[in-house]
């Protein structure tokens, strides 16, 4: 049977896992309602975090799919992916056009010689302009120095929900045949040319990881056959060459994973049995062959610490509080987690490096899930030294909003070291394109849906190392402190309201140095939330006027990220986030600050 290796790749919300969905259900390998995105926080969040596999059969042809996260955050998921396919799906909005992470995706796919199928998508939406769109990719690509080739790119049109692909826009809308005819019209046949009897020649390029039969690899087989039981040598990028044998070989098929009894050139497949392998290693029978190019993965910018949990609630609500299960955790989401760098050498805080703000809290939150309780520090972005110049990551940002909004984003990214680099007007909308320093857009997301009134999209993706920005002076707020321990009451609370934004509800259990809330005016203030009003035998008319609360700033694991400062904690456990500071009282504070 023939076998042809694809990758959907676009911008996050372009669609590409609903048109995955759709292909699934077509051929037959999927039912209705089944999806790509299988874990719980995809699903809620309605986007994809890890890249994951699915195989199809269509006119006798099995077409390996492999679907990628749109998040700048998970890039590395989809840069790996990209060197074991043949072609890619890229995939754009009709009615957005391509955007920054669009860019990332293509750069990457056009640097190996890919040649990507175009599918505009949600060709149905109001605003969709399908011949805008395409004439903004073909920029893109010629921008990109792609080749005359791959400019000379096949394109398709497409609903994807509603599993519909037509290859003119005046064809009749029937279903996804055109853009299956198409793949296998372009895409080359990856094992037409492989040698399924030489020496065996795998390359993983994703992580898996199953309680039973322990680290498992996705790998794209180059030439040869694996088997199970099979001895086989690990060629390392470092050159160190490690002896192993498989245990089990599955391939797949529709969403499942099958046990196979071999599986050749061309084919993608799961392995077992190997424990030391990793991404981009060369797995072969034979021990003088060359290993295969290695996969290079994007640096960590951010890096934050992971402590054990010492509040006065510490172990009220977790099932794992103890720094040893923090750090087993940890061990095991670095068997799947390549984005991810841990230091160990301290043994109660952890520094944990990612590739963004929600690439760790996607980390955390699973983990609350789990049932652990742990503090964070504020996270902090990784400076780098070459030939004694300072560097810092900078970010890219695209912004759409409504004209009357970009005075505010540009003064706002402005004072953060943000450049404007481009601006485009599109009848009452704008694009606004930015330059800088990651550190600058940290806690700016909460300013840009209050100043955008929520009309606003925001995306950045990761432009590489540049020399430091100089000083950024961000936090305009200040913490409202409770000095006291015990039940939050609505009394003590009306009043406090009128001094800043307030983080806790009526009945909230506080105790001594937690953030109660910040202060408009950015200083420190201590204040008593658990005080009630006294009693008197003394009536008068008005005295007990109803009171009314401002709705609270609910606090999230990403949302405290971006508002703590670097004096406080954020407290993490199954069904709280609280901020305090490292200090609890006021005198520990002081000692310290002396």
């Amino acid at each position: 049977m023939e076998i042809r290796n694809i990758a959907i790749i676009a911008h996050v919300d372009h669609g590409k896992t609903a048109l995955t969905d759709a292909i699934l259900k077509q051929t037959g390998a999927a039912v209705e309602g089944t999806t790509m995105d299988t874990n719980a926080l995809e699903r809620e969040r309605g986007i994809t975090i890890y890249a994951k596999n699915a195989a199809v059969e269509y006119k006798g042809t099995k077409i390996n799919i492999v679907d990628t996260p749109g998040h700048a955050d998970f890039g590395s998921e989809v840069e790996r992916v990209l060197r074991s396919i043949d072609s890619v799906l890229l995939i754009v909005d009709a009615q957005e056009g391509p955007m920054p992470q669009t860019r990332f995706v293509l750069k990457k796919s056009l640097e190996l010689g890919l040649k990507p199928i175009v599918v505009l998508n949600k060709i149905d939406k109001p605003a969709a302009d399908p011949a805008r769109s395409h004439d903004q990719v073909l920029e893109l690509f010629m921008e990109l120095g792609a080749s005359d080739e791959q400019c000379d790119f096949p394109v398709i049109y497409s609903i994807g929900r509603e599993g519909i692909a037509i290859k003119n826009l005046t064809d009749e809308k029937k279903d996804l045949s055109p853009l299956l005819d198409l793949i296998l019209e372009k895409v080359p046949a990856a094992n037409a040319d492989a040698d399924a009897s030489g020496t065996l020649m795998l390359q993983p390029f994703n992580l898996a990881y199953d309680n039973f039969m322990g680290r498992l690899a996705v790998g794209r087989i180059y030439q040869g056959t694996v088997r199970p039981n099979q001895q086989v040598f690990i060629k390392k990028a470092d050159g160190t060459i490690l002896s192993g044998r498989t245990t089990k070989i599955f391939t797949f098929k529709g969403l499942e994973r099958v046990e196979t009894p071999e599986a050749s050139a061309g084919d993608i497949a799961l392995i077992a049995g190997l424990p030391d392998i990793y991404i981009g290693d060369t797995v072969t029978t034979d021990e003088g062959a060359t290993p295969l190019p290695a996969i290079a993965v994007d640096e960590p910018t951010i890096a934050l610490n992971f402590l054990v949990n010492n509040s006065p609630f510490a172990g009220k609500e977790g099932k794992f509080v103890t720094s040893r299960q923090i750090r087993d955790r940890l061990e095991k989401e670095l068997e799947v987690n390549v984005g991810l760098k841990v230091d160990f050498e301290n043994s109660d805080s952890f520094l944990v490096s990612g590739r963004g703000e929600l690439h760790i809290a996607v980390l955390i939150e699973n983990m609350r899930r789990e049932g652990y309780e742990l503090q964070i520090s504020q996270p902090h972005v990784i400076m780098r030294e070459e030939g004694g110049v300072k560097l810092e990551p900078f970010e890219e940002v695209v912004i759409d909003t409504p004209s009357e909004f970009q005075g505010a984003i540009i003064e706002k990214l402005g004072q953060r070291a943000f450049v404007l680099q481009n601006l485009v007007q599109h009848e009452n909308t704008v694009r606004l394109t930015l330059l800088g320093p990651t550190r600058g857009l940290l806690g700016y997301k909460n300013i840009f849906i209050i100043d955008t009134k929520g009309e606003g999209i925001l995306s950045s993706h990761f432009m590489g190392f540049k020399p430091y920005a100089g000083e950024i002076k961000k936090r305009q707020v200040g913490s409202m402190i409770s000095m006291a321990s015990g039940k939050a009451l609505g009394y003590s609370l009306w009043y406090l309201q009128d001094r800043g934004q307030l983080y806790i509800k009526p009945a909230t259990e506080v105790y001594e140095g937690m953030v109660i809330g910040n202060t408009s005016k950015g200083e420190e203030m201590m204040a008593n939330p658990t005080k009630g009003k006294n009693q008197s035998n003394v009536r008068s008319s008005g005295m007990d006027e109803a009171l009314t609360l401002v709705p609270i700033f609910d606090l999230s694991i990403e949302r405290g990220m971006e508002i703590m400062s670097d004096d406080e904690y954020l407290e993490i456990t199954p069904k709280s986030v609280r901020l305090r500071k490292q200090y609890l009282t006021e005198n520990d504070r002081a000692k310290a600050r002396r």
